[in-house]
């Protein structure tokens, strides 16, 4: 591994960096959530960035400290939409120019967004990982700097800022539940819930049509899956990342399974009681707190949010 693991010194920097930016989004609480799950819970609404998602807050710190030779060569990723949203959106307020290679069957909602930012899309392969390898081999061949979705420091230190909002709004929450995909997400919860207090329990969920991360975590070692069906994109990654996977292996407290019929109607529940547009993976966290509500019980909870970029298709299925 070539990078330095981010710190809380990086998060907090972080924060300065993207201030000028992104606004703290709102944590609030539900009565809904709180009498379901038989405790207290706050929602930290990552819906309600700019593009909808928590991963500009990674975007905006890393594109803003790229250096001129990176600038002028213009960006290259991979993503199933929301980094790519990320980078297009961080490379507009910087005036990079930036590629997005997606998917073929990527979430229209999301594409439109990117391409509306000015990035050029790129659409290849069957997944993420497809699509991934196909930038990679871009980026090679027309010298672009390469933004990977997980195995970047500076996109930690930004997606970390989102718990640090948390615990200083509500000190109190002592678990935060948080999906991951590659997992640059719960890697920044854990950096910054440990370095506040090593008690504050930090709990990661992913599709279990989908668990390269999970079985990577177990098994402390990185792990490929041939298997990777889910309908929740934000989830869906055939590969662990080792960056995110390293910061996991040290302070991830628990990590949790749950079905795509969970998400769905974890998501249904999700939209009804809290009136907001919730994507599949931003449900994700609602459906591992009712897997663990006896062990959550008692406890104050904050569930991450990360987005809210469903297309009409995905919410009918959703809400059906």
């Amino acid at each position: 591994m070539g990078w330095a693991l981010p710190t809380i010194a990086d998060v907090l920097e972080a924060k300065r960096r993207i201030a000028p930016y992104l606004r703290p989004t709102p944590l609030y609480r539900y009565a809904g959530l709180d009498a379901l799950l038989g405790t207290e819970v706050f929602v930290k609404h990552e819906n309600h960035q700019p593009m909808g998602a928590f991963k500009v807050r990674g975007g905006v710190n890393l594109i803003s400290q790229l250096d001129d030779d990176e600038r002028a060569r213009g960006v290259i990723s991979a993503s199933t939409g929301n980094h790519g949203q990320s980078i297009a959106y961080a490379a507009a307020l910087f005036g990079v120019r930036a590629t997005i290679c997606v998917p073929e069957n990527a979430n229209p909602v999301k594409v439109d967004s990117i391409r509306g930012l000015g990035a050029n899309v790129v659409f290849h392969g069957r997944d993420f990982d497809d699509a991934r390898e196909h930038c990679e081999r871009l980026a090679d061949g027309h010298g672009y700097r390469y933004v990977h979705s997980g195995d970047e420091p500076l996109l930690i230190a930004g997606v970390g800022t989102e718990a640090l909002e948390i615990l200083e709004e509500q000190p109190q929450v002592d678990t935060i539940v948080v999906p991951i995909g590659g997992g640059s997400g719960a890697a920044g919860a854990c950096i910054v819930a440990k370095s506040i207090d090593p008690a504050i329990r930090v709990i990661g969920v992913q599709s279990e049509a989908a668990p390269a991360a999970y079985r990577s975590w177990q098994a402390r070692k990185l792990l490929e899956e041939t298997r990777m069906e889910t309908f929740a994109e934000g989830l869906a990654t055939r590969t662990a990342f080792e960056l995110p996977q390293t910061i996991l292996w040290q302070w991830l407290d628990d990590f949790v399974l749950v079905s795509d019929d969970e998400i769905r109607s974890a998501q249904a529940t999700m939209i009804e009681t809290t009136r907001n547009l919730v994507e599949a993976a931003g449900a994700a966290p609602l459906a591992a707190a009712l897997r663990l509500r006896e062990r959550l019980a008692g406890r104050r909870v904050a569930l991450i949010l990360s987005g809210g970029n469903a297309s009409r298709e995905q919410l009918l299925d959703a809400l059906r």
